[in-house]
This record gives C-alpha cells, sequence and structure tokens, in this order.
C-alpha cells in the first residue's frame, strides 16, 4: 500500500517505485502525474498554467477524494484513480499487473526515460471524437486504436472528447499509441519522464471544448480575407502564370480570395528565397494582385541540403535536426535533406529573419507551411535529435514549433491577422493561426467521405481552422467524368468547410505544354475551375458566389470560434447533446448554429437519408419545411447540394 499526503491544492501519492500528483488545473479539471523517477518535473509542455482554483480534499483510512467544481477523483492506496462527473464514475484506471499491485506500468528506456502506459475501464455505450486527423472511415473512435506520431494525413493530437461528457488529454509529445477498445482504453508514450494527463468535465461538448481552449489557447482573430475561396495547384512554376490566373478568374467575375505560389519556387531547398529566372518581381507580382483583392500565399518548406547557402550556418550552430547514427539526410526528396529545427528558438529568428528579407518584404505575408510533421524515411524517431530532445520523446512538437515561428515572425512586422497553412500540428497549434489541412489525400470518392470524418474529429481536437484539398491531391483528370462529378461534390463540402481551398496535382492533358522542363520538379495539370468542362464550370462558379454570401455568417462563427473555441465544422452532437442518434452522425454536420449540410460523398448519388434533430427545419433547395427529430429523404441532383437551414435564421435568405 502506497502512502497519501496533502500539499497544498494537491494529493501526493508514493509508493515504492512511483510518485504520483494529483490536482486542480483550472475550473473542473484534475491534472494528473506520475513517475518512477524521484521527483516530478514541472514540465508543462503546451498546457498552459491556469489559475488557482478553490478545491477540496479529504483523506481516510482508504483513499483521497479531491473534488473541483463539476470534477472529483478518489486516489487509493493501491495507487487506483476513480474520475467523477457531479458525482458519476466516468473514468476507472485499470491495474493489468497480478494482485492490482500497479496501475500505471513503466519500462526503462535508459536515464530518466521510461516507457510509460496508463489503461482504464472500457465504458459500455461509451462514444470517442478527436484524436487530431487520420485519414480513415471512422467517425466514432470507440473501437480502434492509433499511433501517436505524425506523418502525412495524419496529425496526432492527443485529445478525445467523450459521450460521458469529459475530455481526456494526453499531456505528452512523445512518440506512442492509444487504444480506444472495448476491453479497455489504453495510452502509451514510448520514451518519457513522467505520465501526464488532464481530465475535464462539462455538461456539455461546448463546455468542455471551451475549457480545452482554456487549457491550451484560443485561435486568434481569423483575417478578414480568409473567408473567401483559395485558388492553388500544383503548381505554378512562374510570376507570370500565376497572375494570369489571377486575372482570369476577375475577368470572369468570379470571388477570389488568395492564390498560392506552391513549392521549387525557390533556388534550393533551405535557400529561403525565390528563384529570379520565374519569379523576376515578385514584389511587383504582389502589388498588382493586391489591386485586384487577392493575397498571395507562398508555400515554404523546412527542408536544407549541404547544397543551400544556409547550411553550413545553420549545421554549425545546432539549427537542423541532427541524427543519434548515420549521416544527416533524413528525407530523400530531389537529394538527401535534413530539417531546420523549429524548437531552437535560434532557428525560428534565424529562419524568420530570412522569410522577412525575401518574402515579407516583397509582399507575401501569408505562408503555407508544408512538411510540418516533419516527414522523413524511414520512421526511427529514435534516431533524431531536436533541440528539446531525443525525437521519440518529443517529435510531435515539431509542428506547434514551425507554427510558432510564422505566427511570432508576423507579430514582430506588425501584423495583426494571421492564418499559415499547415499539415501538421499538436496541443495549442490553434493559438499560433494553424489552418490544418488533411495533407496529400487521394482524388476519389472514398477519400471525400474519409474526409468529413475528419474534419469533425479535428474540430472535437481543438482545431477550429480546416480544410481538404478540394477534388484531393493525388490525381484527378479534369477530363473523366469520373473526376468531373468528383469535383463538384468536393466543391460543395467546401462550401461548408472553415476555409475553401482548391489544390492538387491534376493529370496533364496530352496537348498541355509544359512550360517548365528545366525546373526540378513539373507541374501538374490545369485546376481552375474553368478546367473541368462545360458543365461543371457553372456549377462551381455558382458555389464559390455563395460562398462569397456565406461570408459573414461565417466570421460571425470564426469570431465565436476564437472566443469560446466552439468549432464553425461541428458534429451534429456538439449542436445537439441530448439526442443519442446525433453522436453516430458522421456523414453529416452542423455549419454553425443555423445550417445543417449533409454532402453527398459516393459515385453516381442523388439520394441519402438525413437526420434532422428537434426543431423545424427548411430545405435550401424548395424551402419546404420539415419537423425534426426524425430522418428524411432528401434528393440532390449534381447541381444541387443537401442543407437544412432552422426556421428563421436569417442565413436562409442567402440560399
Amino acid at each position: 500500500m502506497g502512502v497519501i499526503s496533502v500539499k497544498g491544492n494537491s494529493v501526493v501519492f508514493q509508493k515504492r517505485d512511483e510518485i504520483a500528483v494529483l490536482e486542480p488545473w483550472g475550473k473542473d479539471c484534475l491534472r494528473f502525474r506520475s513517475t518512477p523517477n524521484s521527483i516530478i518535473t514541472d514540465e508543462n509542455w503546451n498546457l498552459l498554467v491556469q489559475p488557482e482554483t478553490e478545491c477540496s480534499i479529504n483523506v481516510d483510512e482508504e483513499k483521497a477524494t479531491i473534488v473541483n467544481g463539476k470534477i472529483s477523483a478518489e486516489i487509493f492506496k493501491s495507487g487506483k484513480v476513480v474520475y467523477y462527473k457531479n458525482g458519476k464514475e466516468i473514468l476507472t484506471e485499470r491495474s493489468e499487473m497480478a494482485f492490482f499491485s500497479r496501475y500505471r506500468e513503466y519500462r526503462s528506456m535508459g536515464a530518466d526515460n521510461h516507457r510509460a502506459t496508463v489503461i482504464f475501464e472500457p465504458n459500455e455505450h461509451e462514444h470517442f471524437y478527436g484524436l487530431g486527423q487520420e485519414q480513415n472511415d471512422c467517425f466514432d473512435l470507440k473501437g480502434s486504436t492509433s499511433q501517436l506520431l505524425h506523418k502525412n494525413t495524419k496529425s496526432s493530437i492527443p485529445f478525445v472528447y467523450s459521450s460521458r461528457g469529459y475530455g481526456f488529454l494526453w499531456n505528452n509529445p512523445s512518440v506512442g499509441r492509444c487504444e480506444l477498445t472495448c476491453n479497455h482504453t489504453l495510452w502509451e508514450a514510448n520514451s518519457t519522464k513522467q505520465v501526464d494527463y488532464v481530465v475535464i468535465a462539462g455538461d456539455t461538448p461546448a463546455e468542455v471544448m471551451s475549457k480545452y481552449a482554456d487549457l491550451t489557447g484560443h485561435a486568434p482573430k481569423f483575417p478578414a480575407w480568409a473567408s473567401g475561396f483559395w485558388q492553388c495547384k500544383l503548381r505554378y512554376t512562374t510570376q507570370d502564370e500565376l497572375l494570369e490566373v489571377a486575372r482570369e478568374y476577375k475577368r470572369r467575375g468570379i470571388p477570389i480570395s488568395a492564390v498560392i505560389i506552391d513549392f521549387f519556387h525557390w533556388t534550393e531547398q533551405g535557400d529561403l528565397k525565390m528563384d529570379p529566372r520565374y519569379w523576376p518581381d515578385p514584389k511587383k507580382m504582389c502589388e498588382e494582385l493586391d489591386e485586384m483583392g487577392i493575397r498571395a500565399i507562398a508555400s515554404v518548406w523546412p527542408t536544407i541540403n549541404p547544397k543551400s547557402e544556409n547550411f553550413a550556418y545553420m549545421n554549425e550552430r545546432n539549427m537542423l535536426v541532427r541524427t543519434e547514427r548515420g549521416q544527416y539526410g533524413i528525407f530523400d526528396f530531389h537529394g538527401l535533406q535534413t530539417y531546420f529545427d523549429a524548437m531552437n528558438p535560434e532557428t525560428r529568428e534565424f529562419v524568420w529573419s530570412k522569410i522577412y528579407e525575401n518574402y515579407y518584404k516583397n509582399g507575401i505575408k501569408t505562408f503555407w507551411l508544408d512538411q510540418a510533421e516533419p516527414e522523413f524515411h524511414p520512421n526511427q524517431y529514435d534516431n533524431l535529435r531536436f533541440y528539446r530532445g531525443n525525437g521519440e520523446e518529443v517529435a510531435l512538437l515539431y509542428p506547434y514549433h514551425y507554427s510558432q515561428l510564422f505566427y511570432e515572425g508576423l507579430k514582430s512586422a506588425g501584423e495583426s491577422e494571421i492564418i499559415s497553412l499547415t499539415r501538421a500540428a499538436w496541443i495549442g497549434s490553434q493559438k499560433f493561426g494553424a489552418l490544418v489541412w488533411s495533407g496529400d489525400i487521394p482524388s476519389t470518392f472514398e477519400s471525400l467521405r474519409m474526409s468529413v470524418k475528419t474534419g469533425l474529429n479535428m474540430a472535437m481536437s481543438g482545431i477550429p481552422w480546416w480544410n481538404s484539398d478540394i477534388g484531393g491531391f493525388w490525381g484527378g483528370d479534369p477530363e473523366s467524368e469520373y473526376f468531373r462529378e468528383l469535383i463538384v461534390r468536393w466543391f460543395q463540402f467546401g462550401v461548408f468547410c472553415p476555409v475553401m481551398r482548391l489544390h492538387g496535382d491534376r493529370k496533364r492533358a496530352k496537348n498541355q505544354p509544359l512550360r517548365d522542363s528545366e525546373t526540378l520538379q513539373p507541374s501538374g495539370g490545369d485546376n481552375e475551375i474553368w478546367s473541368f468542362g462545360e458543365k461543371v464550370y457553372p456549377i462551381l462558379k455558382e458555389l464559390i458566389e455563395l460562398r462569397e454570401r456565406l461570408r459573414p455568417y461565417i466570421h460571425k462563427y470564426m469570431d465565436i470560434a476564437s472566443e469560446t473555441g466552439a468549432p464553425i465544422m461541428r458534429p451534429m452532437f456538439y449542436e445537439y447533446p441530448d439526442d443519442e442518434v446525433c453522436y453516430t452522425l458522421g456523414d453529416q454536420y452542423m455549419f454553425g448554429s443555423d445550417i445543417l449540410f449533409a454532402p453527398i460523398v459516393n459515385q453516381g448519388q442523388t439520394d441519402r437519408r438525413v437526420y434532422l434533430p428537434a426543431g423545424t427545419w427548411v430545405n435550401v433547395n424548395d424551402k419546404q419545411e420539415y419537423e425534426g427529430g426524425k430522418f428524411v429523404d432528401a434528393h440532390a441532383e449534381l447541381h444541387q447540394f443537401i442543407a437544412y437551414v432552422k426556421k428563421g435564421a436569417e442565413v436562409l435568405s442567402v440560399f
């Protein structure tokens, strides 16, 4: 049996080979830390320090009980911890050891690091949502397992919302795994000094997510220009080509807010400057775009190799991601590359100085942070050495610091509305204006279907700014009927996403001239909305015009997201937490509080069932009214989509 004591607002538990602390961490939240080491560290990672809250602690012969508002917990002398919300049990630790001798497992990984595992009892009929983004077909994550690591199309944000009314934050940047299976809930860190997690209690999903935002940071104010349509492709290879596209959008009267300069516009990976052979006067280019009301966005990769003019300087000052063994190269793409180490404050300062000089001063003030995981091969995290430690222990922090680099740099330059498109995120990335996208996903209906669920789980991971490549990234033949149908259905989905952005590596037409034969990375096929045939073009144009009319509504809810943490793209249960049906609906969602969107995600489909919660709903196509609390059959030809608006809502007038 262990020993329990009280230290201030904390309960301290000790037994052979373990120390644990259970304490309040903000209103209605409890933080638990434990270690087999001699001391518990004060490392908060990205968890924000909270104002001290009043709590009560009672100790008897068997256990200590701590109460902090709606949440309470008991820690027994055996080491077992049980959590309650408003007196009802919500989460109970399980021992996997014989005779219940230990409730946390530690396996030494050398020095003070351990593989640490915590297991909880399963709860029947419990649903889980969140855990970042991963391209799969899961909406409710119960019954699934997931590696905690980043890679292209996968951002691990170790937070889940439970239908039992709590949030669980695994506060650890180590590579690991999470199992939300029928026989247990398991969290594991491969290499860490201590177990560290927070349990958040709330009466509604909105209340839990608001507290989560308080713990990890709120998104800044959403930029006024960013709610419109973003145009992109792989890739505009010259300044003239990009301007031609921007001018053509304006000539056709199509609303457009941004155009993106994709990768390999630079001289060498790591030079952090544009190639003057293809981009001779970026300042003049940006001035013309500004006159058209179009924002220029440039892709920045964190890759670097010895041919870069910055490599020697950064290498000698430990500004690069290093290897514990073997050569420097960890990513093979047009030569062996490593990455600049965004965890290092000196690296962030140096890289921003180059970005400021070579991009910002030329008028490019918004950036696309690609390769943000970072991507490397093979995935041997223990071979990476970052500023903050070995990769096995800290790798998940990288995208957070990558976004931090640009946010703080832009702030220092006087910018107040900051947004950075990024391929990965971690706990707290939202406070640096991270707009996460789902990565390089295939151009298929299956991928579209998965993207809906991905976006909803990201919303429940505390990331309110999210989007996908409209049309998917890999492939897509503008001449094929399959892809033309897909691009329309994906555009419809894009209208009702936080950001509407077209991108992809399209198949080149047989007669398309190759403008960029001398460049390392040739351009894909055309990807402007007039590229997909005469039948599709007017549909896409009308959808962009609808998005334009929706912008005041979008900004209203983006402001709410910044203030409260409530995402604009939200699962049905977020708005209707008392309706059990809503916890099963991964193929429809609320866009703000007034719009219900039900995307069509299958080839050839024009009919589907839609669940309408309690209330009166208006079909945006025929304005017919429906009473909620039931499923209805809905129909939409290719030029139509399925959406309902709450009766009496002002936003109905834009449809």
